[in-house]
């Protein structure tokens, strides 16, 4: 996956939000498991920036003024009973830290869903909408030329479309992908299932030896949707410990055995919910399935940092905005995040006692 240029862009990791509490999991996890009937975390984007001084977002999290999304969203928000909670729009963090945000080159859109897009209206209409494919011709126009958008026109009026076509004939693993500097320090990842469009992104952050942050959007809604897996096993001792990462004593994999299908150590928690009735978020559950799989092989690399939008488990052991992810590999965050996330089945461990 190394290409022969080895340019290297950095990136900052922006936690833009609280994310969404009381967010409920059946729509997106199966099976169920006890304490995690609902979800909630963070929703990541990140600044990624060029030596030639161009620079790009993905992702822009939630809104400061979510109540100002299309009607047809905000509808759903309520229905579903969810609460957003925003600290800082991304532009005010850039801004507070000294960015000039008005030369950022363009926002990548991971996909079009409302936690994702933020509010592009703040930035300059220099800045381009960068979109995956398909997006042109499902979602415009936004509201309220069309009562039922779901995004709105002011997150593109004025500002260049761009629709990402992933024909370079580019393989990054096996994910068809798109160079987007042109000398292989940052790509986007055809990555379809849980929305139409929906892409990763993918960054070398240094190089000899060569280190990658992929940017994972909600290709999974939790670590267990990707973990166990076959490029990464349930370990047989695992530290840190998730219960208690000061710990200097090992949390003995086998306490999660029980809950992997068919007691199997290479398959992951989850799958992507098959829901027979109420709602259904993924819009194609077997590209979902696939893109899943192909992340597995990505996931497996020692050199790739897999941050996926909503991780709360990272929060302990990365450094975000205005820090810069660019040394993760020699501080170790892979390694010591990689099985955090199993501190999320304390509940169902319990129940598993009685």
């Amino acid at each position: 996956m190394t290409p022969t240029e080895q340019t290297t862009v950095r990136v900052r990791i922006i936690d833009t939000t609280s994310y969404i509490d009381n967010l409920p999991a059946a729509p997106f996890l199966s099976p169920q498991f006890p304490g995690l009937e609902t979800l909630s975390g963070p929703s990541f984007s990140f600044l990624i920036e060029h030596p030639s001084t161009r620079s790009l977002l993905f992702d822009l999290g939630i809104r400061n003024d979510w109540k100002n999304l299309a009607p047809v969203t905000t509808r759903r928000i309520e229905a579903m009973k969810i609460t957003p909670r925003v600290k800082k729009g991304v532009r005010q963090q850039l801004e507070e830290h000294g960015i000039d945000a008005s030369r950022i080159e363009g926002i990548i859109w991971s996909h079009w869903h409302w936690d994702h897009t933020g509010d592009p209206s703040t930035f300059e209409k220099s800045t381009a909408l960068i979109v995956g494919p398909g997006f042109v011709d499902n979602f415009l126009p936004g509201y309220p030329a069309d009562e039922n958008g779901r995004i709105l026109e002011s997150d593109y009026e004025g500002r260049e479309i761009r629709e990402i076509a992933f024909d370079q004939n580019l393989k990054i693993g096996s994910f068809d992908a798109f160079d987007y500097f042109g000398d292989g320090s940052f790509y986007l990842l055809d990555s379809p299932g849980h929305a139409i469009g929906h892409m990763c992104g993918l960054a070398r952050v240094t190089s000899s030896p060569n280190s990658f942050i992929l940017m994972g959007g909600d290709i999974a809604h939790h670590a267990g949707q990707f973990r166990p897996s076959a490029q990464n096993p349930l370990p047989s001792t695992i530290s840190p410990d998730p219960f208690d990462t000061n710990s200097i004593a090992a949390c003995p994999g086998e306490l999660f055995e029980h809950l992997l299908p068919e007691k199997d150590t290479t398959k992951p928690f989850f799958i992507v919910a098959r829901p027979e009735t109420g709602p259904r978020v993924a819009h194609n559950i077997e590209a979902a399935d696939a893109s899943i799989v192909k992340l597995q092989e990505m996931d497996g690399l020692e050199e790739v940092l897999v941050v996926i939008a909503h991780d709360s488990s990272l929060l302990s052991v990365i450094d975000v905005f205005p820090q810069y992810a660019d040394e993760f590999l020699g501080k170790g965050w892979a390694k010591a995040g990689k099985w955090l996330f199993l501190k999320d089945f304390a509940s169902a461990l319990k129940h598993l006692d009685t």
